[in-house]
């Protein structure tokens, strides 16, 4: 179903397979608001890539496959029923899907321990289900990247198996190993509540093997070429099969170093180095996206150089960020974000920070010293709660509440089947807040999520532009501005080619945001002299506010309120 076609009957429901009934048509209310579905991603052609900065003004949308959909009514999400949801997320605006671990794995971490990285876990379906669900992306101009871990292995893995069984063998030194529990004393154990030490033995070979994450998890030896060999050719095996990108888990850990903390080494630098090149001279439009839990100013390394716009990954996550917006709203002051973004360093050209709120994981204040957000976690668009009686991080990991109907519409199997029990309670669970739901009411929190995901598209400042945090008489309110020439970049200029008119009316953009972090309501003075003459114009319903004088700009604003506001090029001004 298409942006213009009437919407009749409930959301779409994944192909059922034992009787329990047939698809139904999906429920996409058409609105004045809405935008014309994005354009199908084409063949990438090794000469002329079509866009290869997408990922900067993009919104990633993160789906835990085994939470999304169930297709075959096993009580388990899989890659079909994620396909049958494609419309659904076609409707929302998303740009790119972002699948956690889809490999073989024997699931004691989820998924994170992969057993075989060639192949998809029986329970998400197979190499083809894959298959199809990139070419029905692609066609609906959604892109999709997926997790890849490669520091670790599950100790299932064969290649460990044959370390540990023939020492002398080819894959005798693809991890780590030693006589003695002894070396790398400097490095961290990053998980003290279930781990000791990052040596664990193994009777089978008699000796210790490395890990930084769980005993179960043994670490790869990158300084064997053999196993840098080995994955890099896992990187082409799922370029090949038409994936747009990885998000590279665990990647500050690669390499150790005697009198070092083992993290962020210079050959793990050099070996990204390695992987960008490879990516970039046969898979154009590709991104990687690294997962380094890091303090911004190591983060940034992992861009590359500066002078080449950025040569190792695309993008990086702002792992520091994220608790600090949290703890700013409960301490109704802005101050936590101010400080670790002037803690920013400046970024290569062609690079991007990702910036989320929620994930897969719960939230952590190990680093704790946005309107704005690109990457969303499924479930975040309709306000899902959390089951914080489940163990671990299962607690965020529940189904995806899609009715009120048996399982929250998620699967037809029966309750005590599913992988985890949904959200019940009387406020989050899924007979009151599903999609279903929302979808029907105009004034949802899913409506409202599309709103701001359009306006967002609409302006690529927000991926793209300068930012710049204004004083503020206030210190409940965090207030700034983003700013973008288009016209002045090598990458707009080749949009501008390839899309025509619709990319020229941004060539200037500026976009003052203010935000209220208070519950309570907040007025606030802003010293906007610099544009003087321009008058305000609000993005969500297009209303004009009073021109921007000499003094103070006055705003007030509601409990946890923000304004999003144009402020036109003054050349727009002259023309009114």
């Amino acid at each position: 179903m298409t942006e213009h076609e009437p919407a009749t009957g409930r959301p779409a429901q994944a192909p059922q397979r034992g009787g329990f009934g047939e698809p139904q048509p999906a429920l996409f209310p058409q609105e004045p608001f809405a935008s014309p579905p994005n354009e199908p991603v084409p063949d990438f052609a090794l000469d002329r890539p079509r866009d290869p900065e997408w990922y900067r003004r993009a919104v990633f949308y993160e789906v835990l496959i085994r939470g999304f959909q169930d297709a075959n009514g096993d009580g388990t999400g899989d890659i079909r029923g994620l396909t049958s949801r494609l419309d659904y997320l076609q409707w929302l605006g998303i740009d790119c899907i972002w699948l956690l671990p889809i490999y073989e794995s024997p699931l004691r971490d989820g998924g994170y321990d992969i057993s075989d990285y060639m192949r998809i876990l029986g329970e998400y379906g197979n190499i083809a289900d894959f298959v199809e669900l990139v070419e029905e992306a692609h066609k609906r101009g959604i892109r999709v990247i997926a997790d890849l871990v490669m520091n670790h292995t599950s100790d299932q893995h064969s290649w460990f198996q044959a370390s540990r069984s023939d020492p002398d063998g080819p894959f005798g030194d693809f991890y780590v190993w030693a006589d003695e529990p002894d070396k790398y004393a400097d490095a961290r154990v990053i998980f003290v509540d279930t781990e000791t030490s990052n040596w664990t033995f193994d009777p089978v070979r008699g000796q210790y093997f490395w890990h930084r994450f769980f005993s179960h998890q043994p670490d790869l030896n990158f300084e064997n070429p053999r196993v840098q060999d080995a994955m890099i050719e896992v990187l082409r095996f799922w370029l090949d099969l038409g994936i747009d990108g990885f998000r590279l888990d665990a990647v500050p850990y690669l390499y150790e170093r005697e009198g070092t903390n083992c993290e962020n080494l210079k050959e793990t630098h050099e070996y990204l180095k390695r992987i960008r090149a490879e990516v970039d001279k046969l898979y154009p439009d590709r991104v990687l996206l690294a997962e380094a839990n890091q303090w911004p100013a190591d983060v940034v390394q992992y861009f590359g150089d500066p002078e080449t716009g950025g040569n190792e990954c695309h993008m990086a996550f702002h792992f520091p960020l994220m608790p600090r917006i949290f703890m700013a709203v409960r301490r109704e002051q802005r101050y936590p974000i101010s400080e670790i973004l002037a803690q920013t360093p400046k970024i290569p050209a062609g690079c991007q920070w990702g910036i989320f709120l929620r994930n897969h994981d719960e939230l952590t204040l190990e680093m704790v010293t946005d309107d704005e957000r690109d990457v969303m976690y499924n479930g975040d668009e309709i306000g899902m709660g959390d089951n914080i009686w489940l163990g671990d991080r299962d607690g965020v990991r529940t189904p995806m509440q899609w009715t009120p109907d048996r399982n929250g519409g998620f699967s037809s199997s029966d309750p005590q089947r599913l992988y985890l029990p949904p959200v019940m309670d009387p406020i989050y669970g899924y007979q009151s807040l599903n999609v279903e739901a929302q979808q029907r009411s105009p004034q949802s929190l899913l409506h409202w999520t599309r709103r701001m995901i359009e306006i967002r598209k609409r302006h690529p400042v927000f991926g793209l532009g300068a930012y710049e945090e204004l004083t503020s008489s206030n210190p409940s309110v965090l207030a700034f501005v983003r700013e973008y020439d288009a016209a002045s970049t090598l990458a707009a200029q080749r949009l501008a080619g390839e899309h025509g008119t619709p990319w020229e009316h941004d060539a200037a953009d500026r976009i003052l945001c203010v935000n209220n972090l208070s519950r309570f309501p907040q007025p606030v003075e802003l010293d906007l002299r610099r544009f003087m003459g321009v008058t305000p114009v609000e993005c969500m319903g297009g209303v004009t506010f009073p021109r921007i004088g000499e003094l103070p700009y006055l705003l007030t604003l509601p409990g946890h309120g923000f304004y999003w506001f144009q402020l036109p090029a003054a050349r727009e001004e002259h023309d009114r």
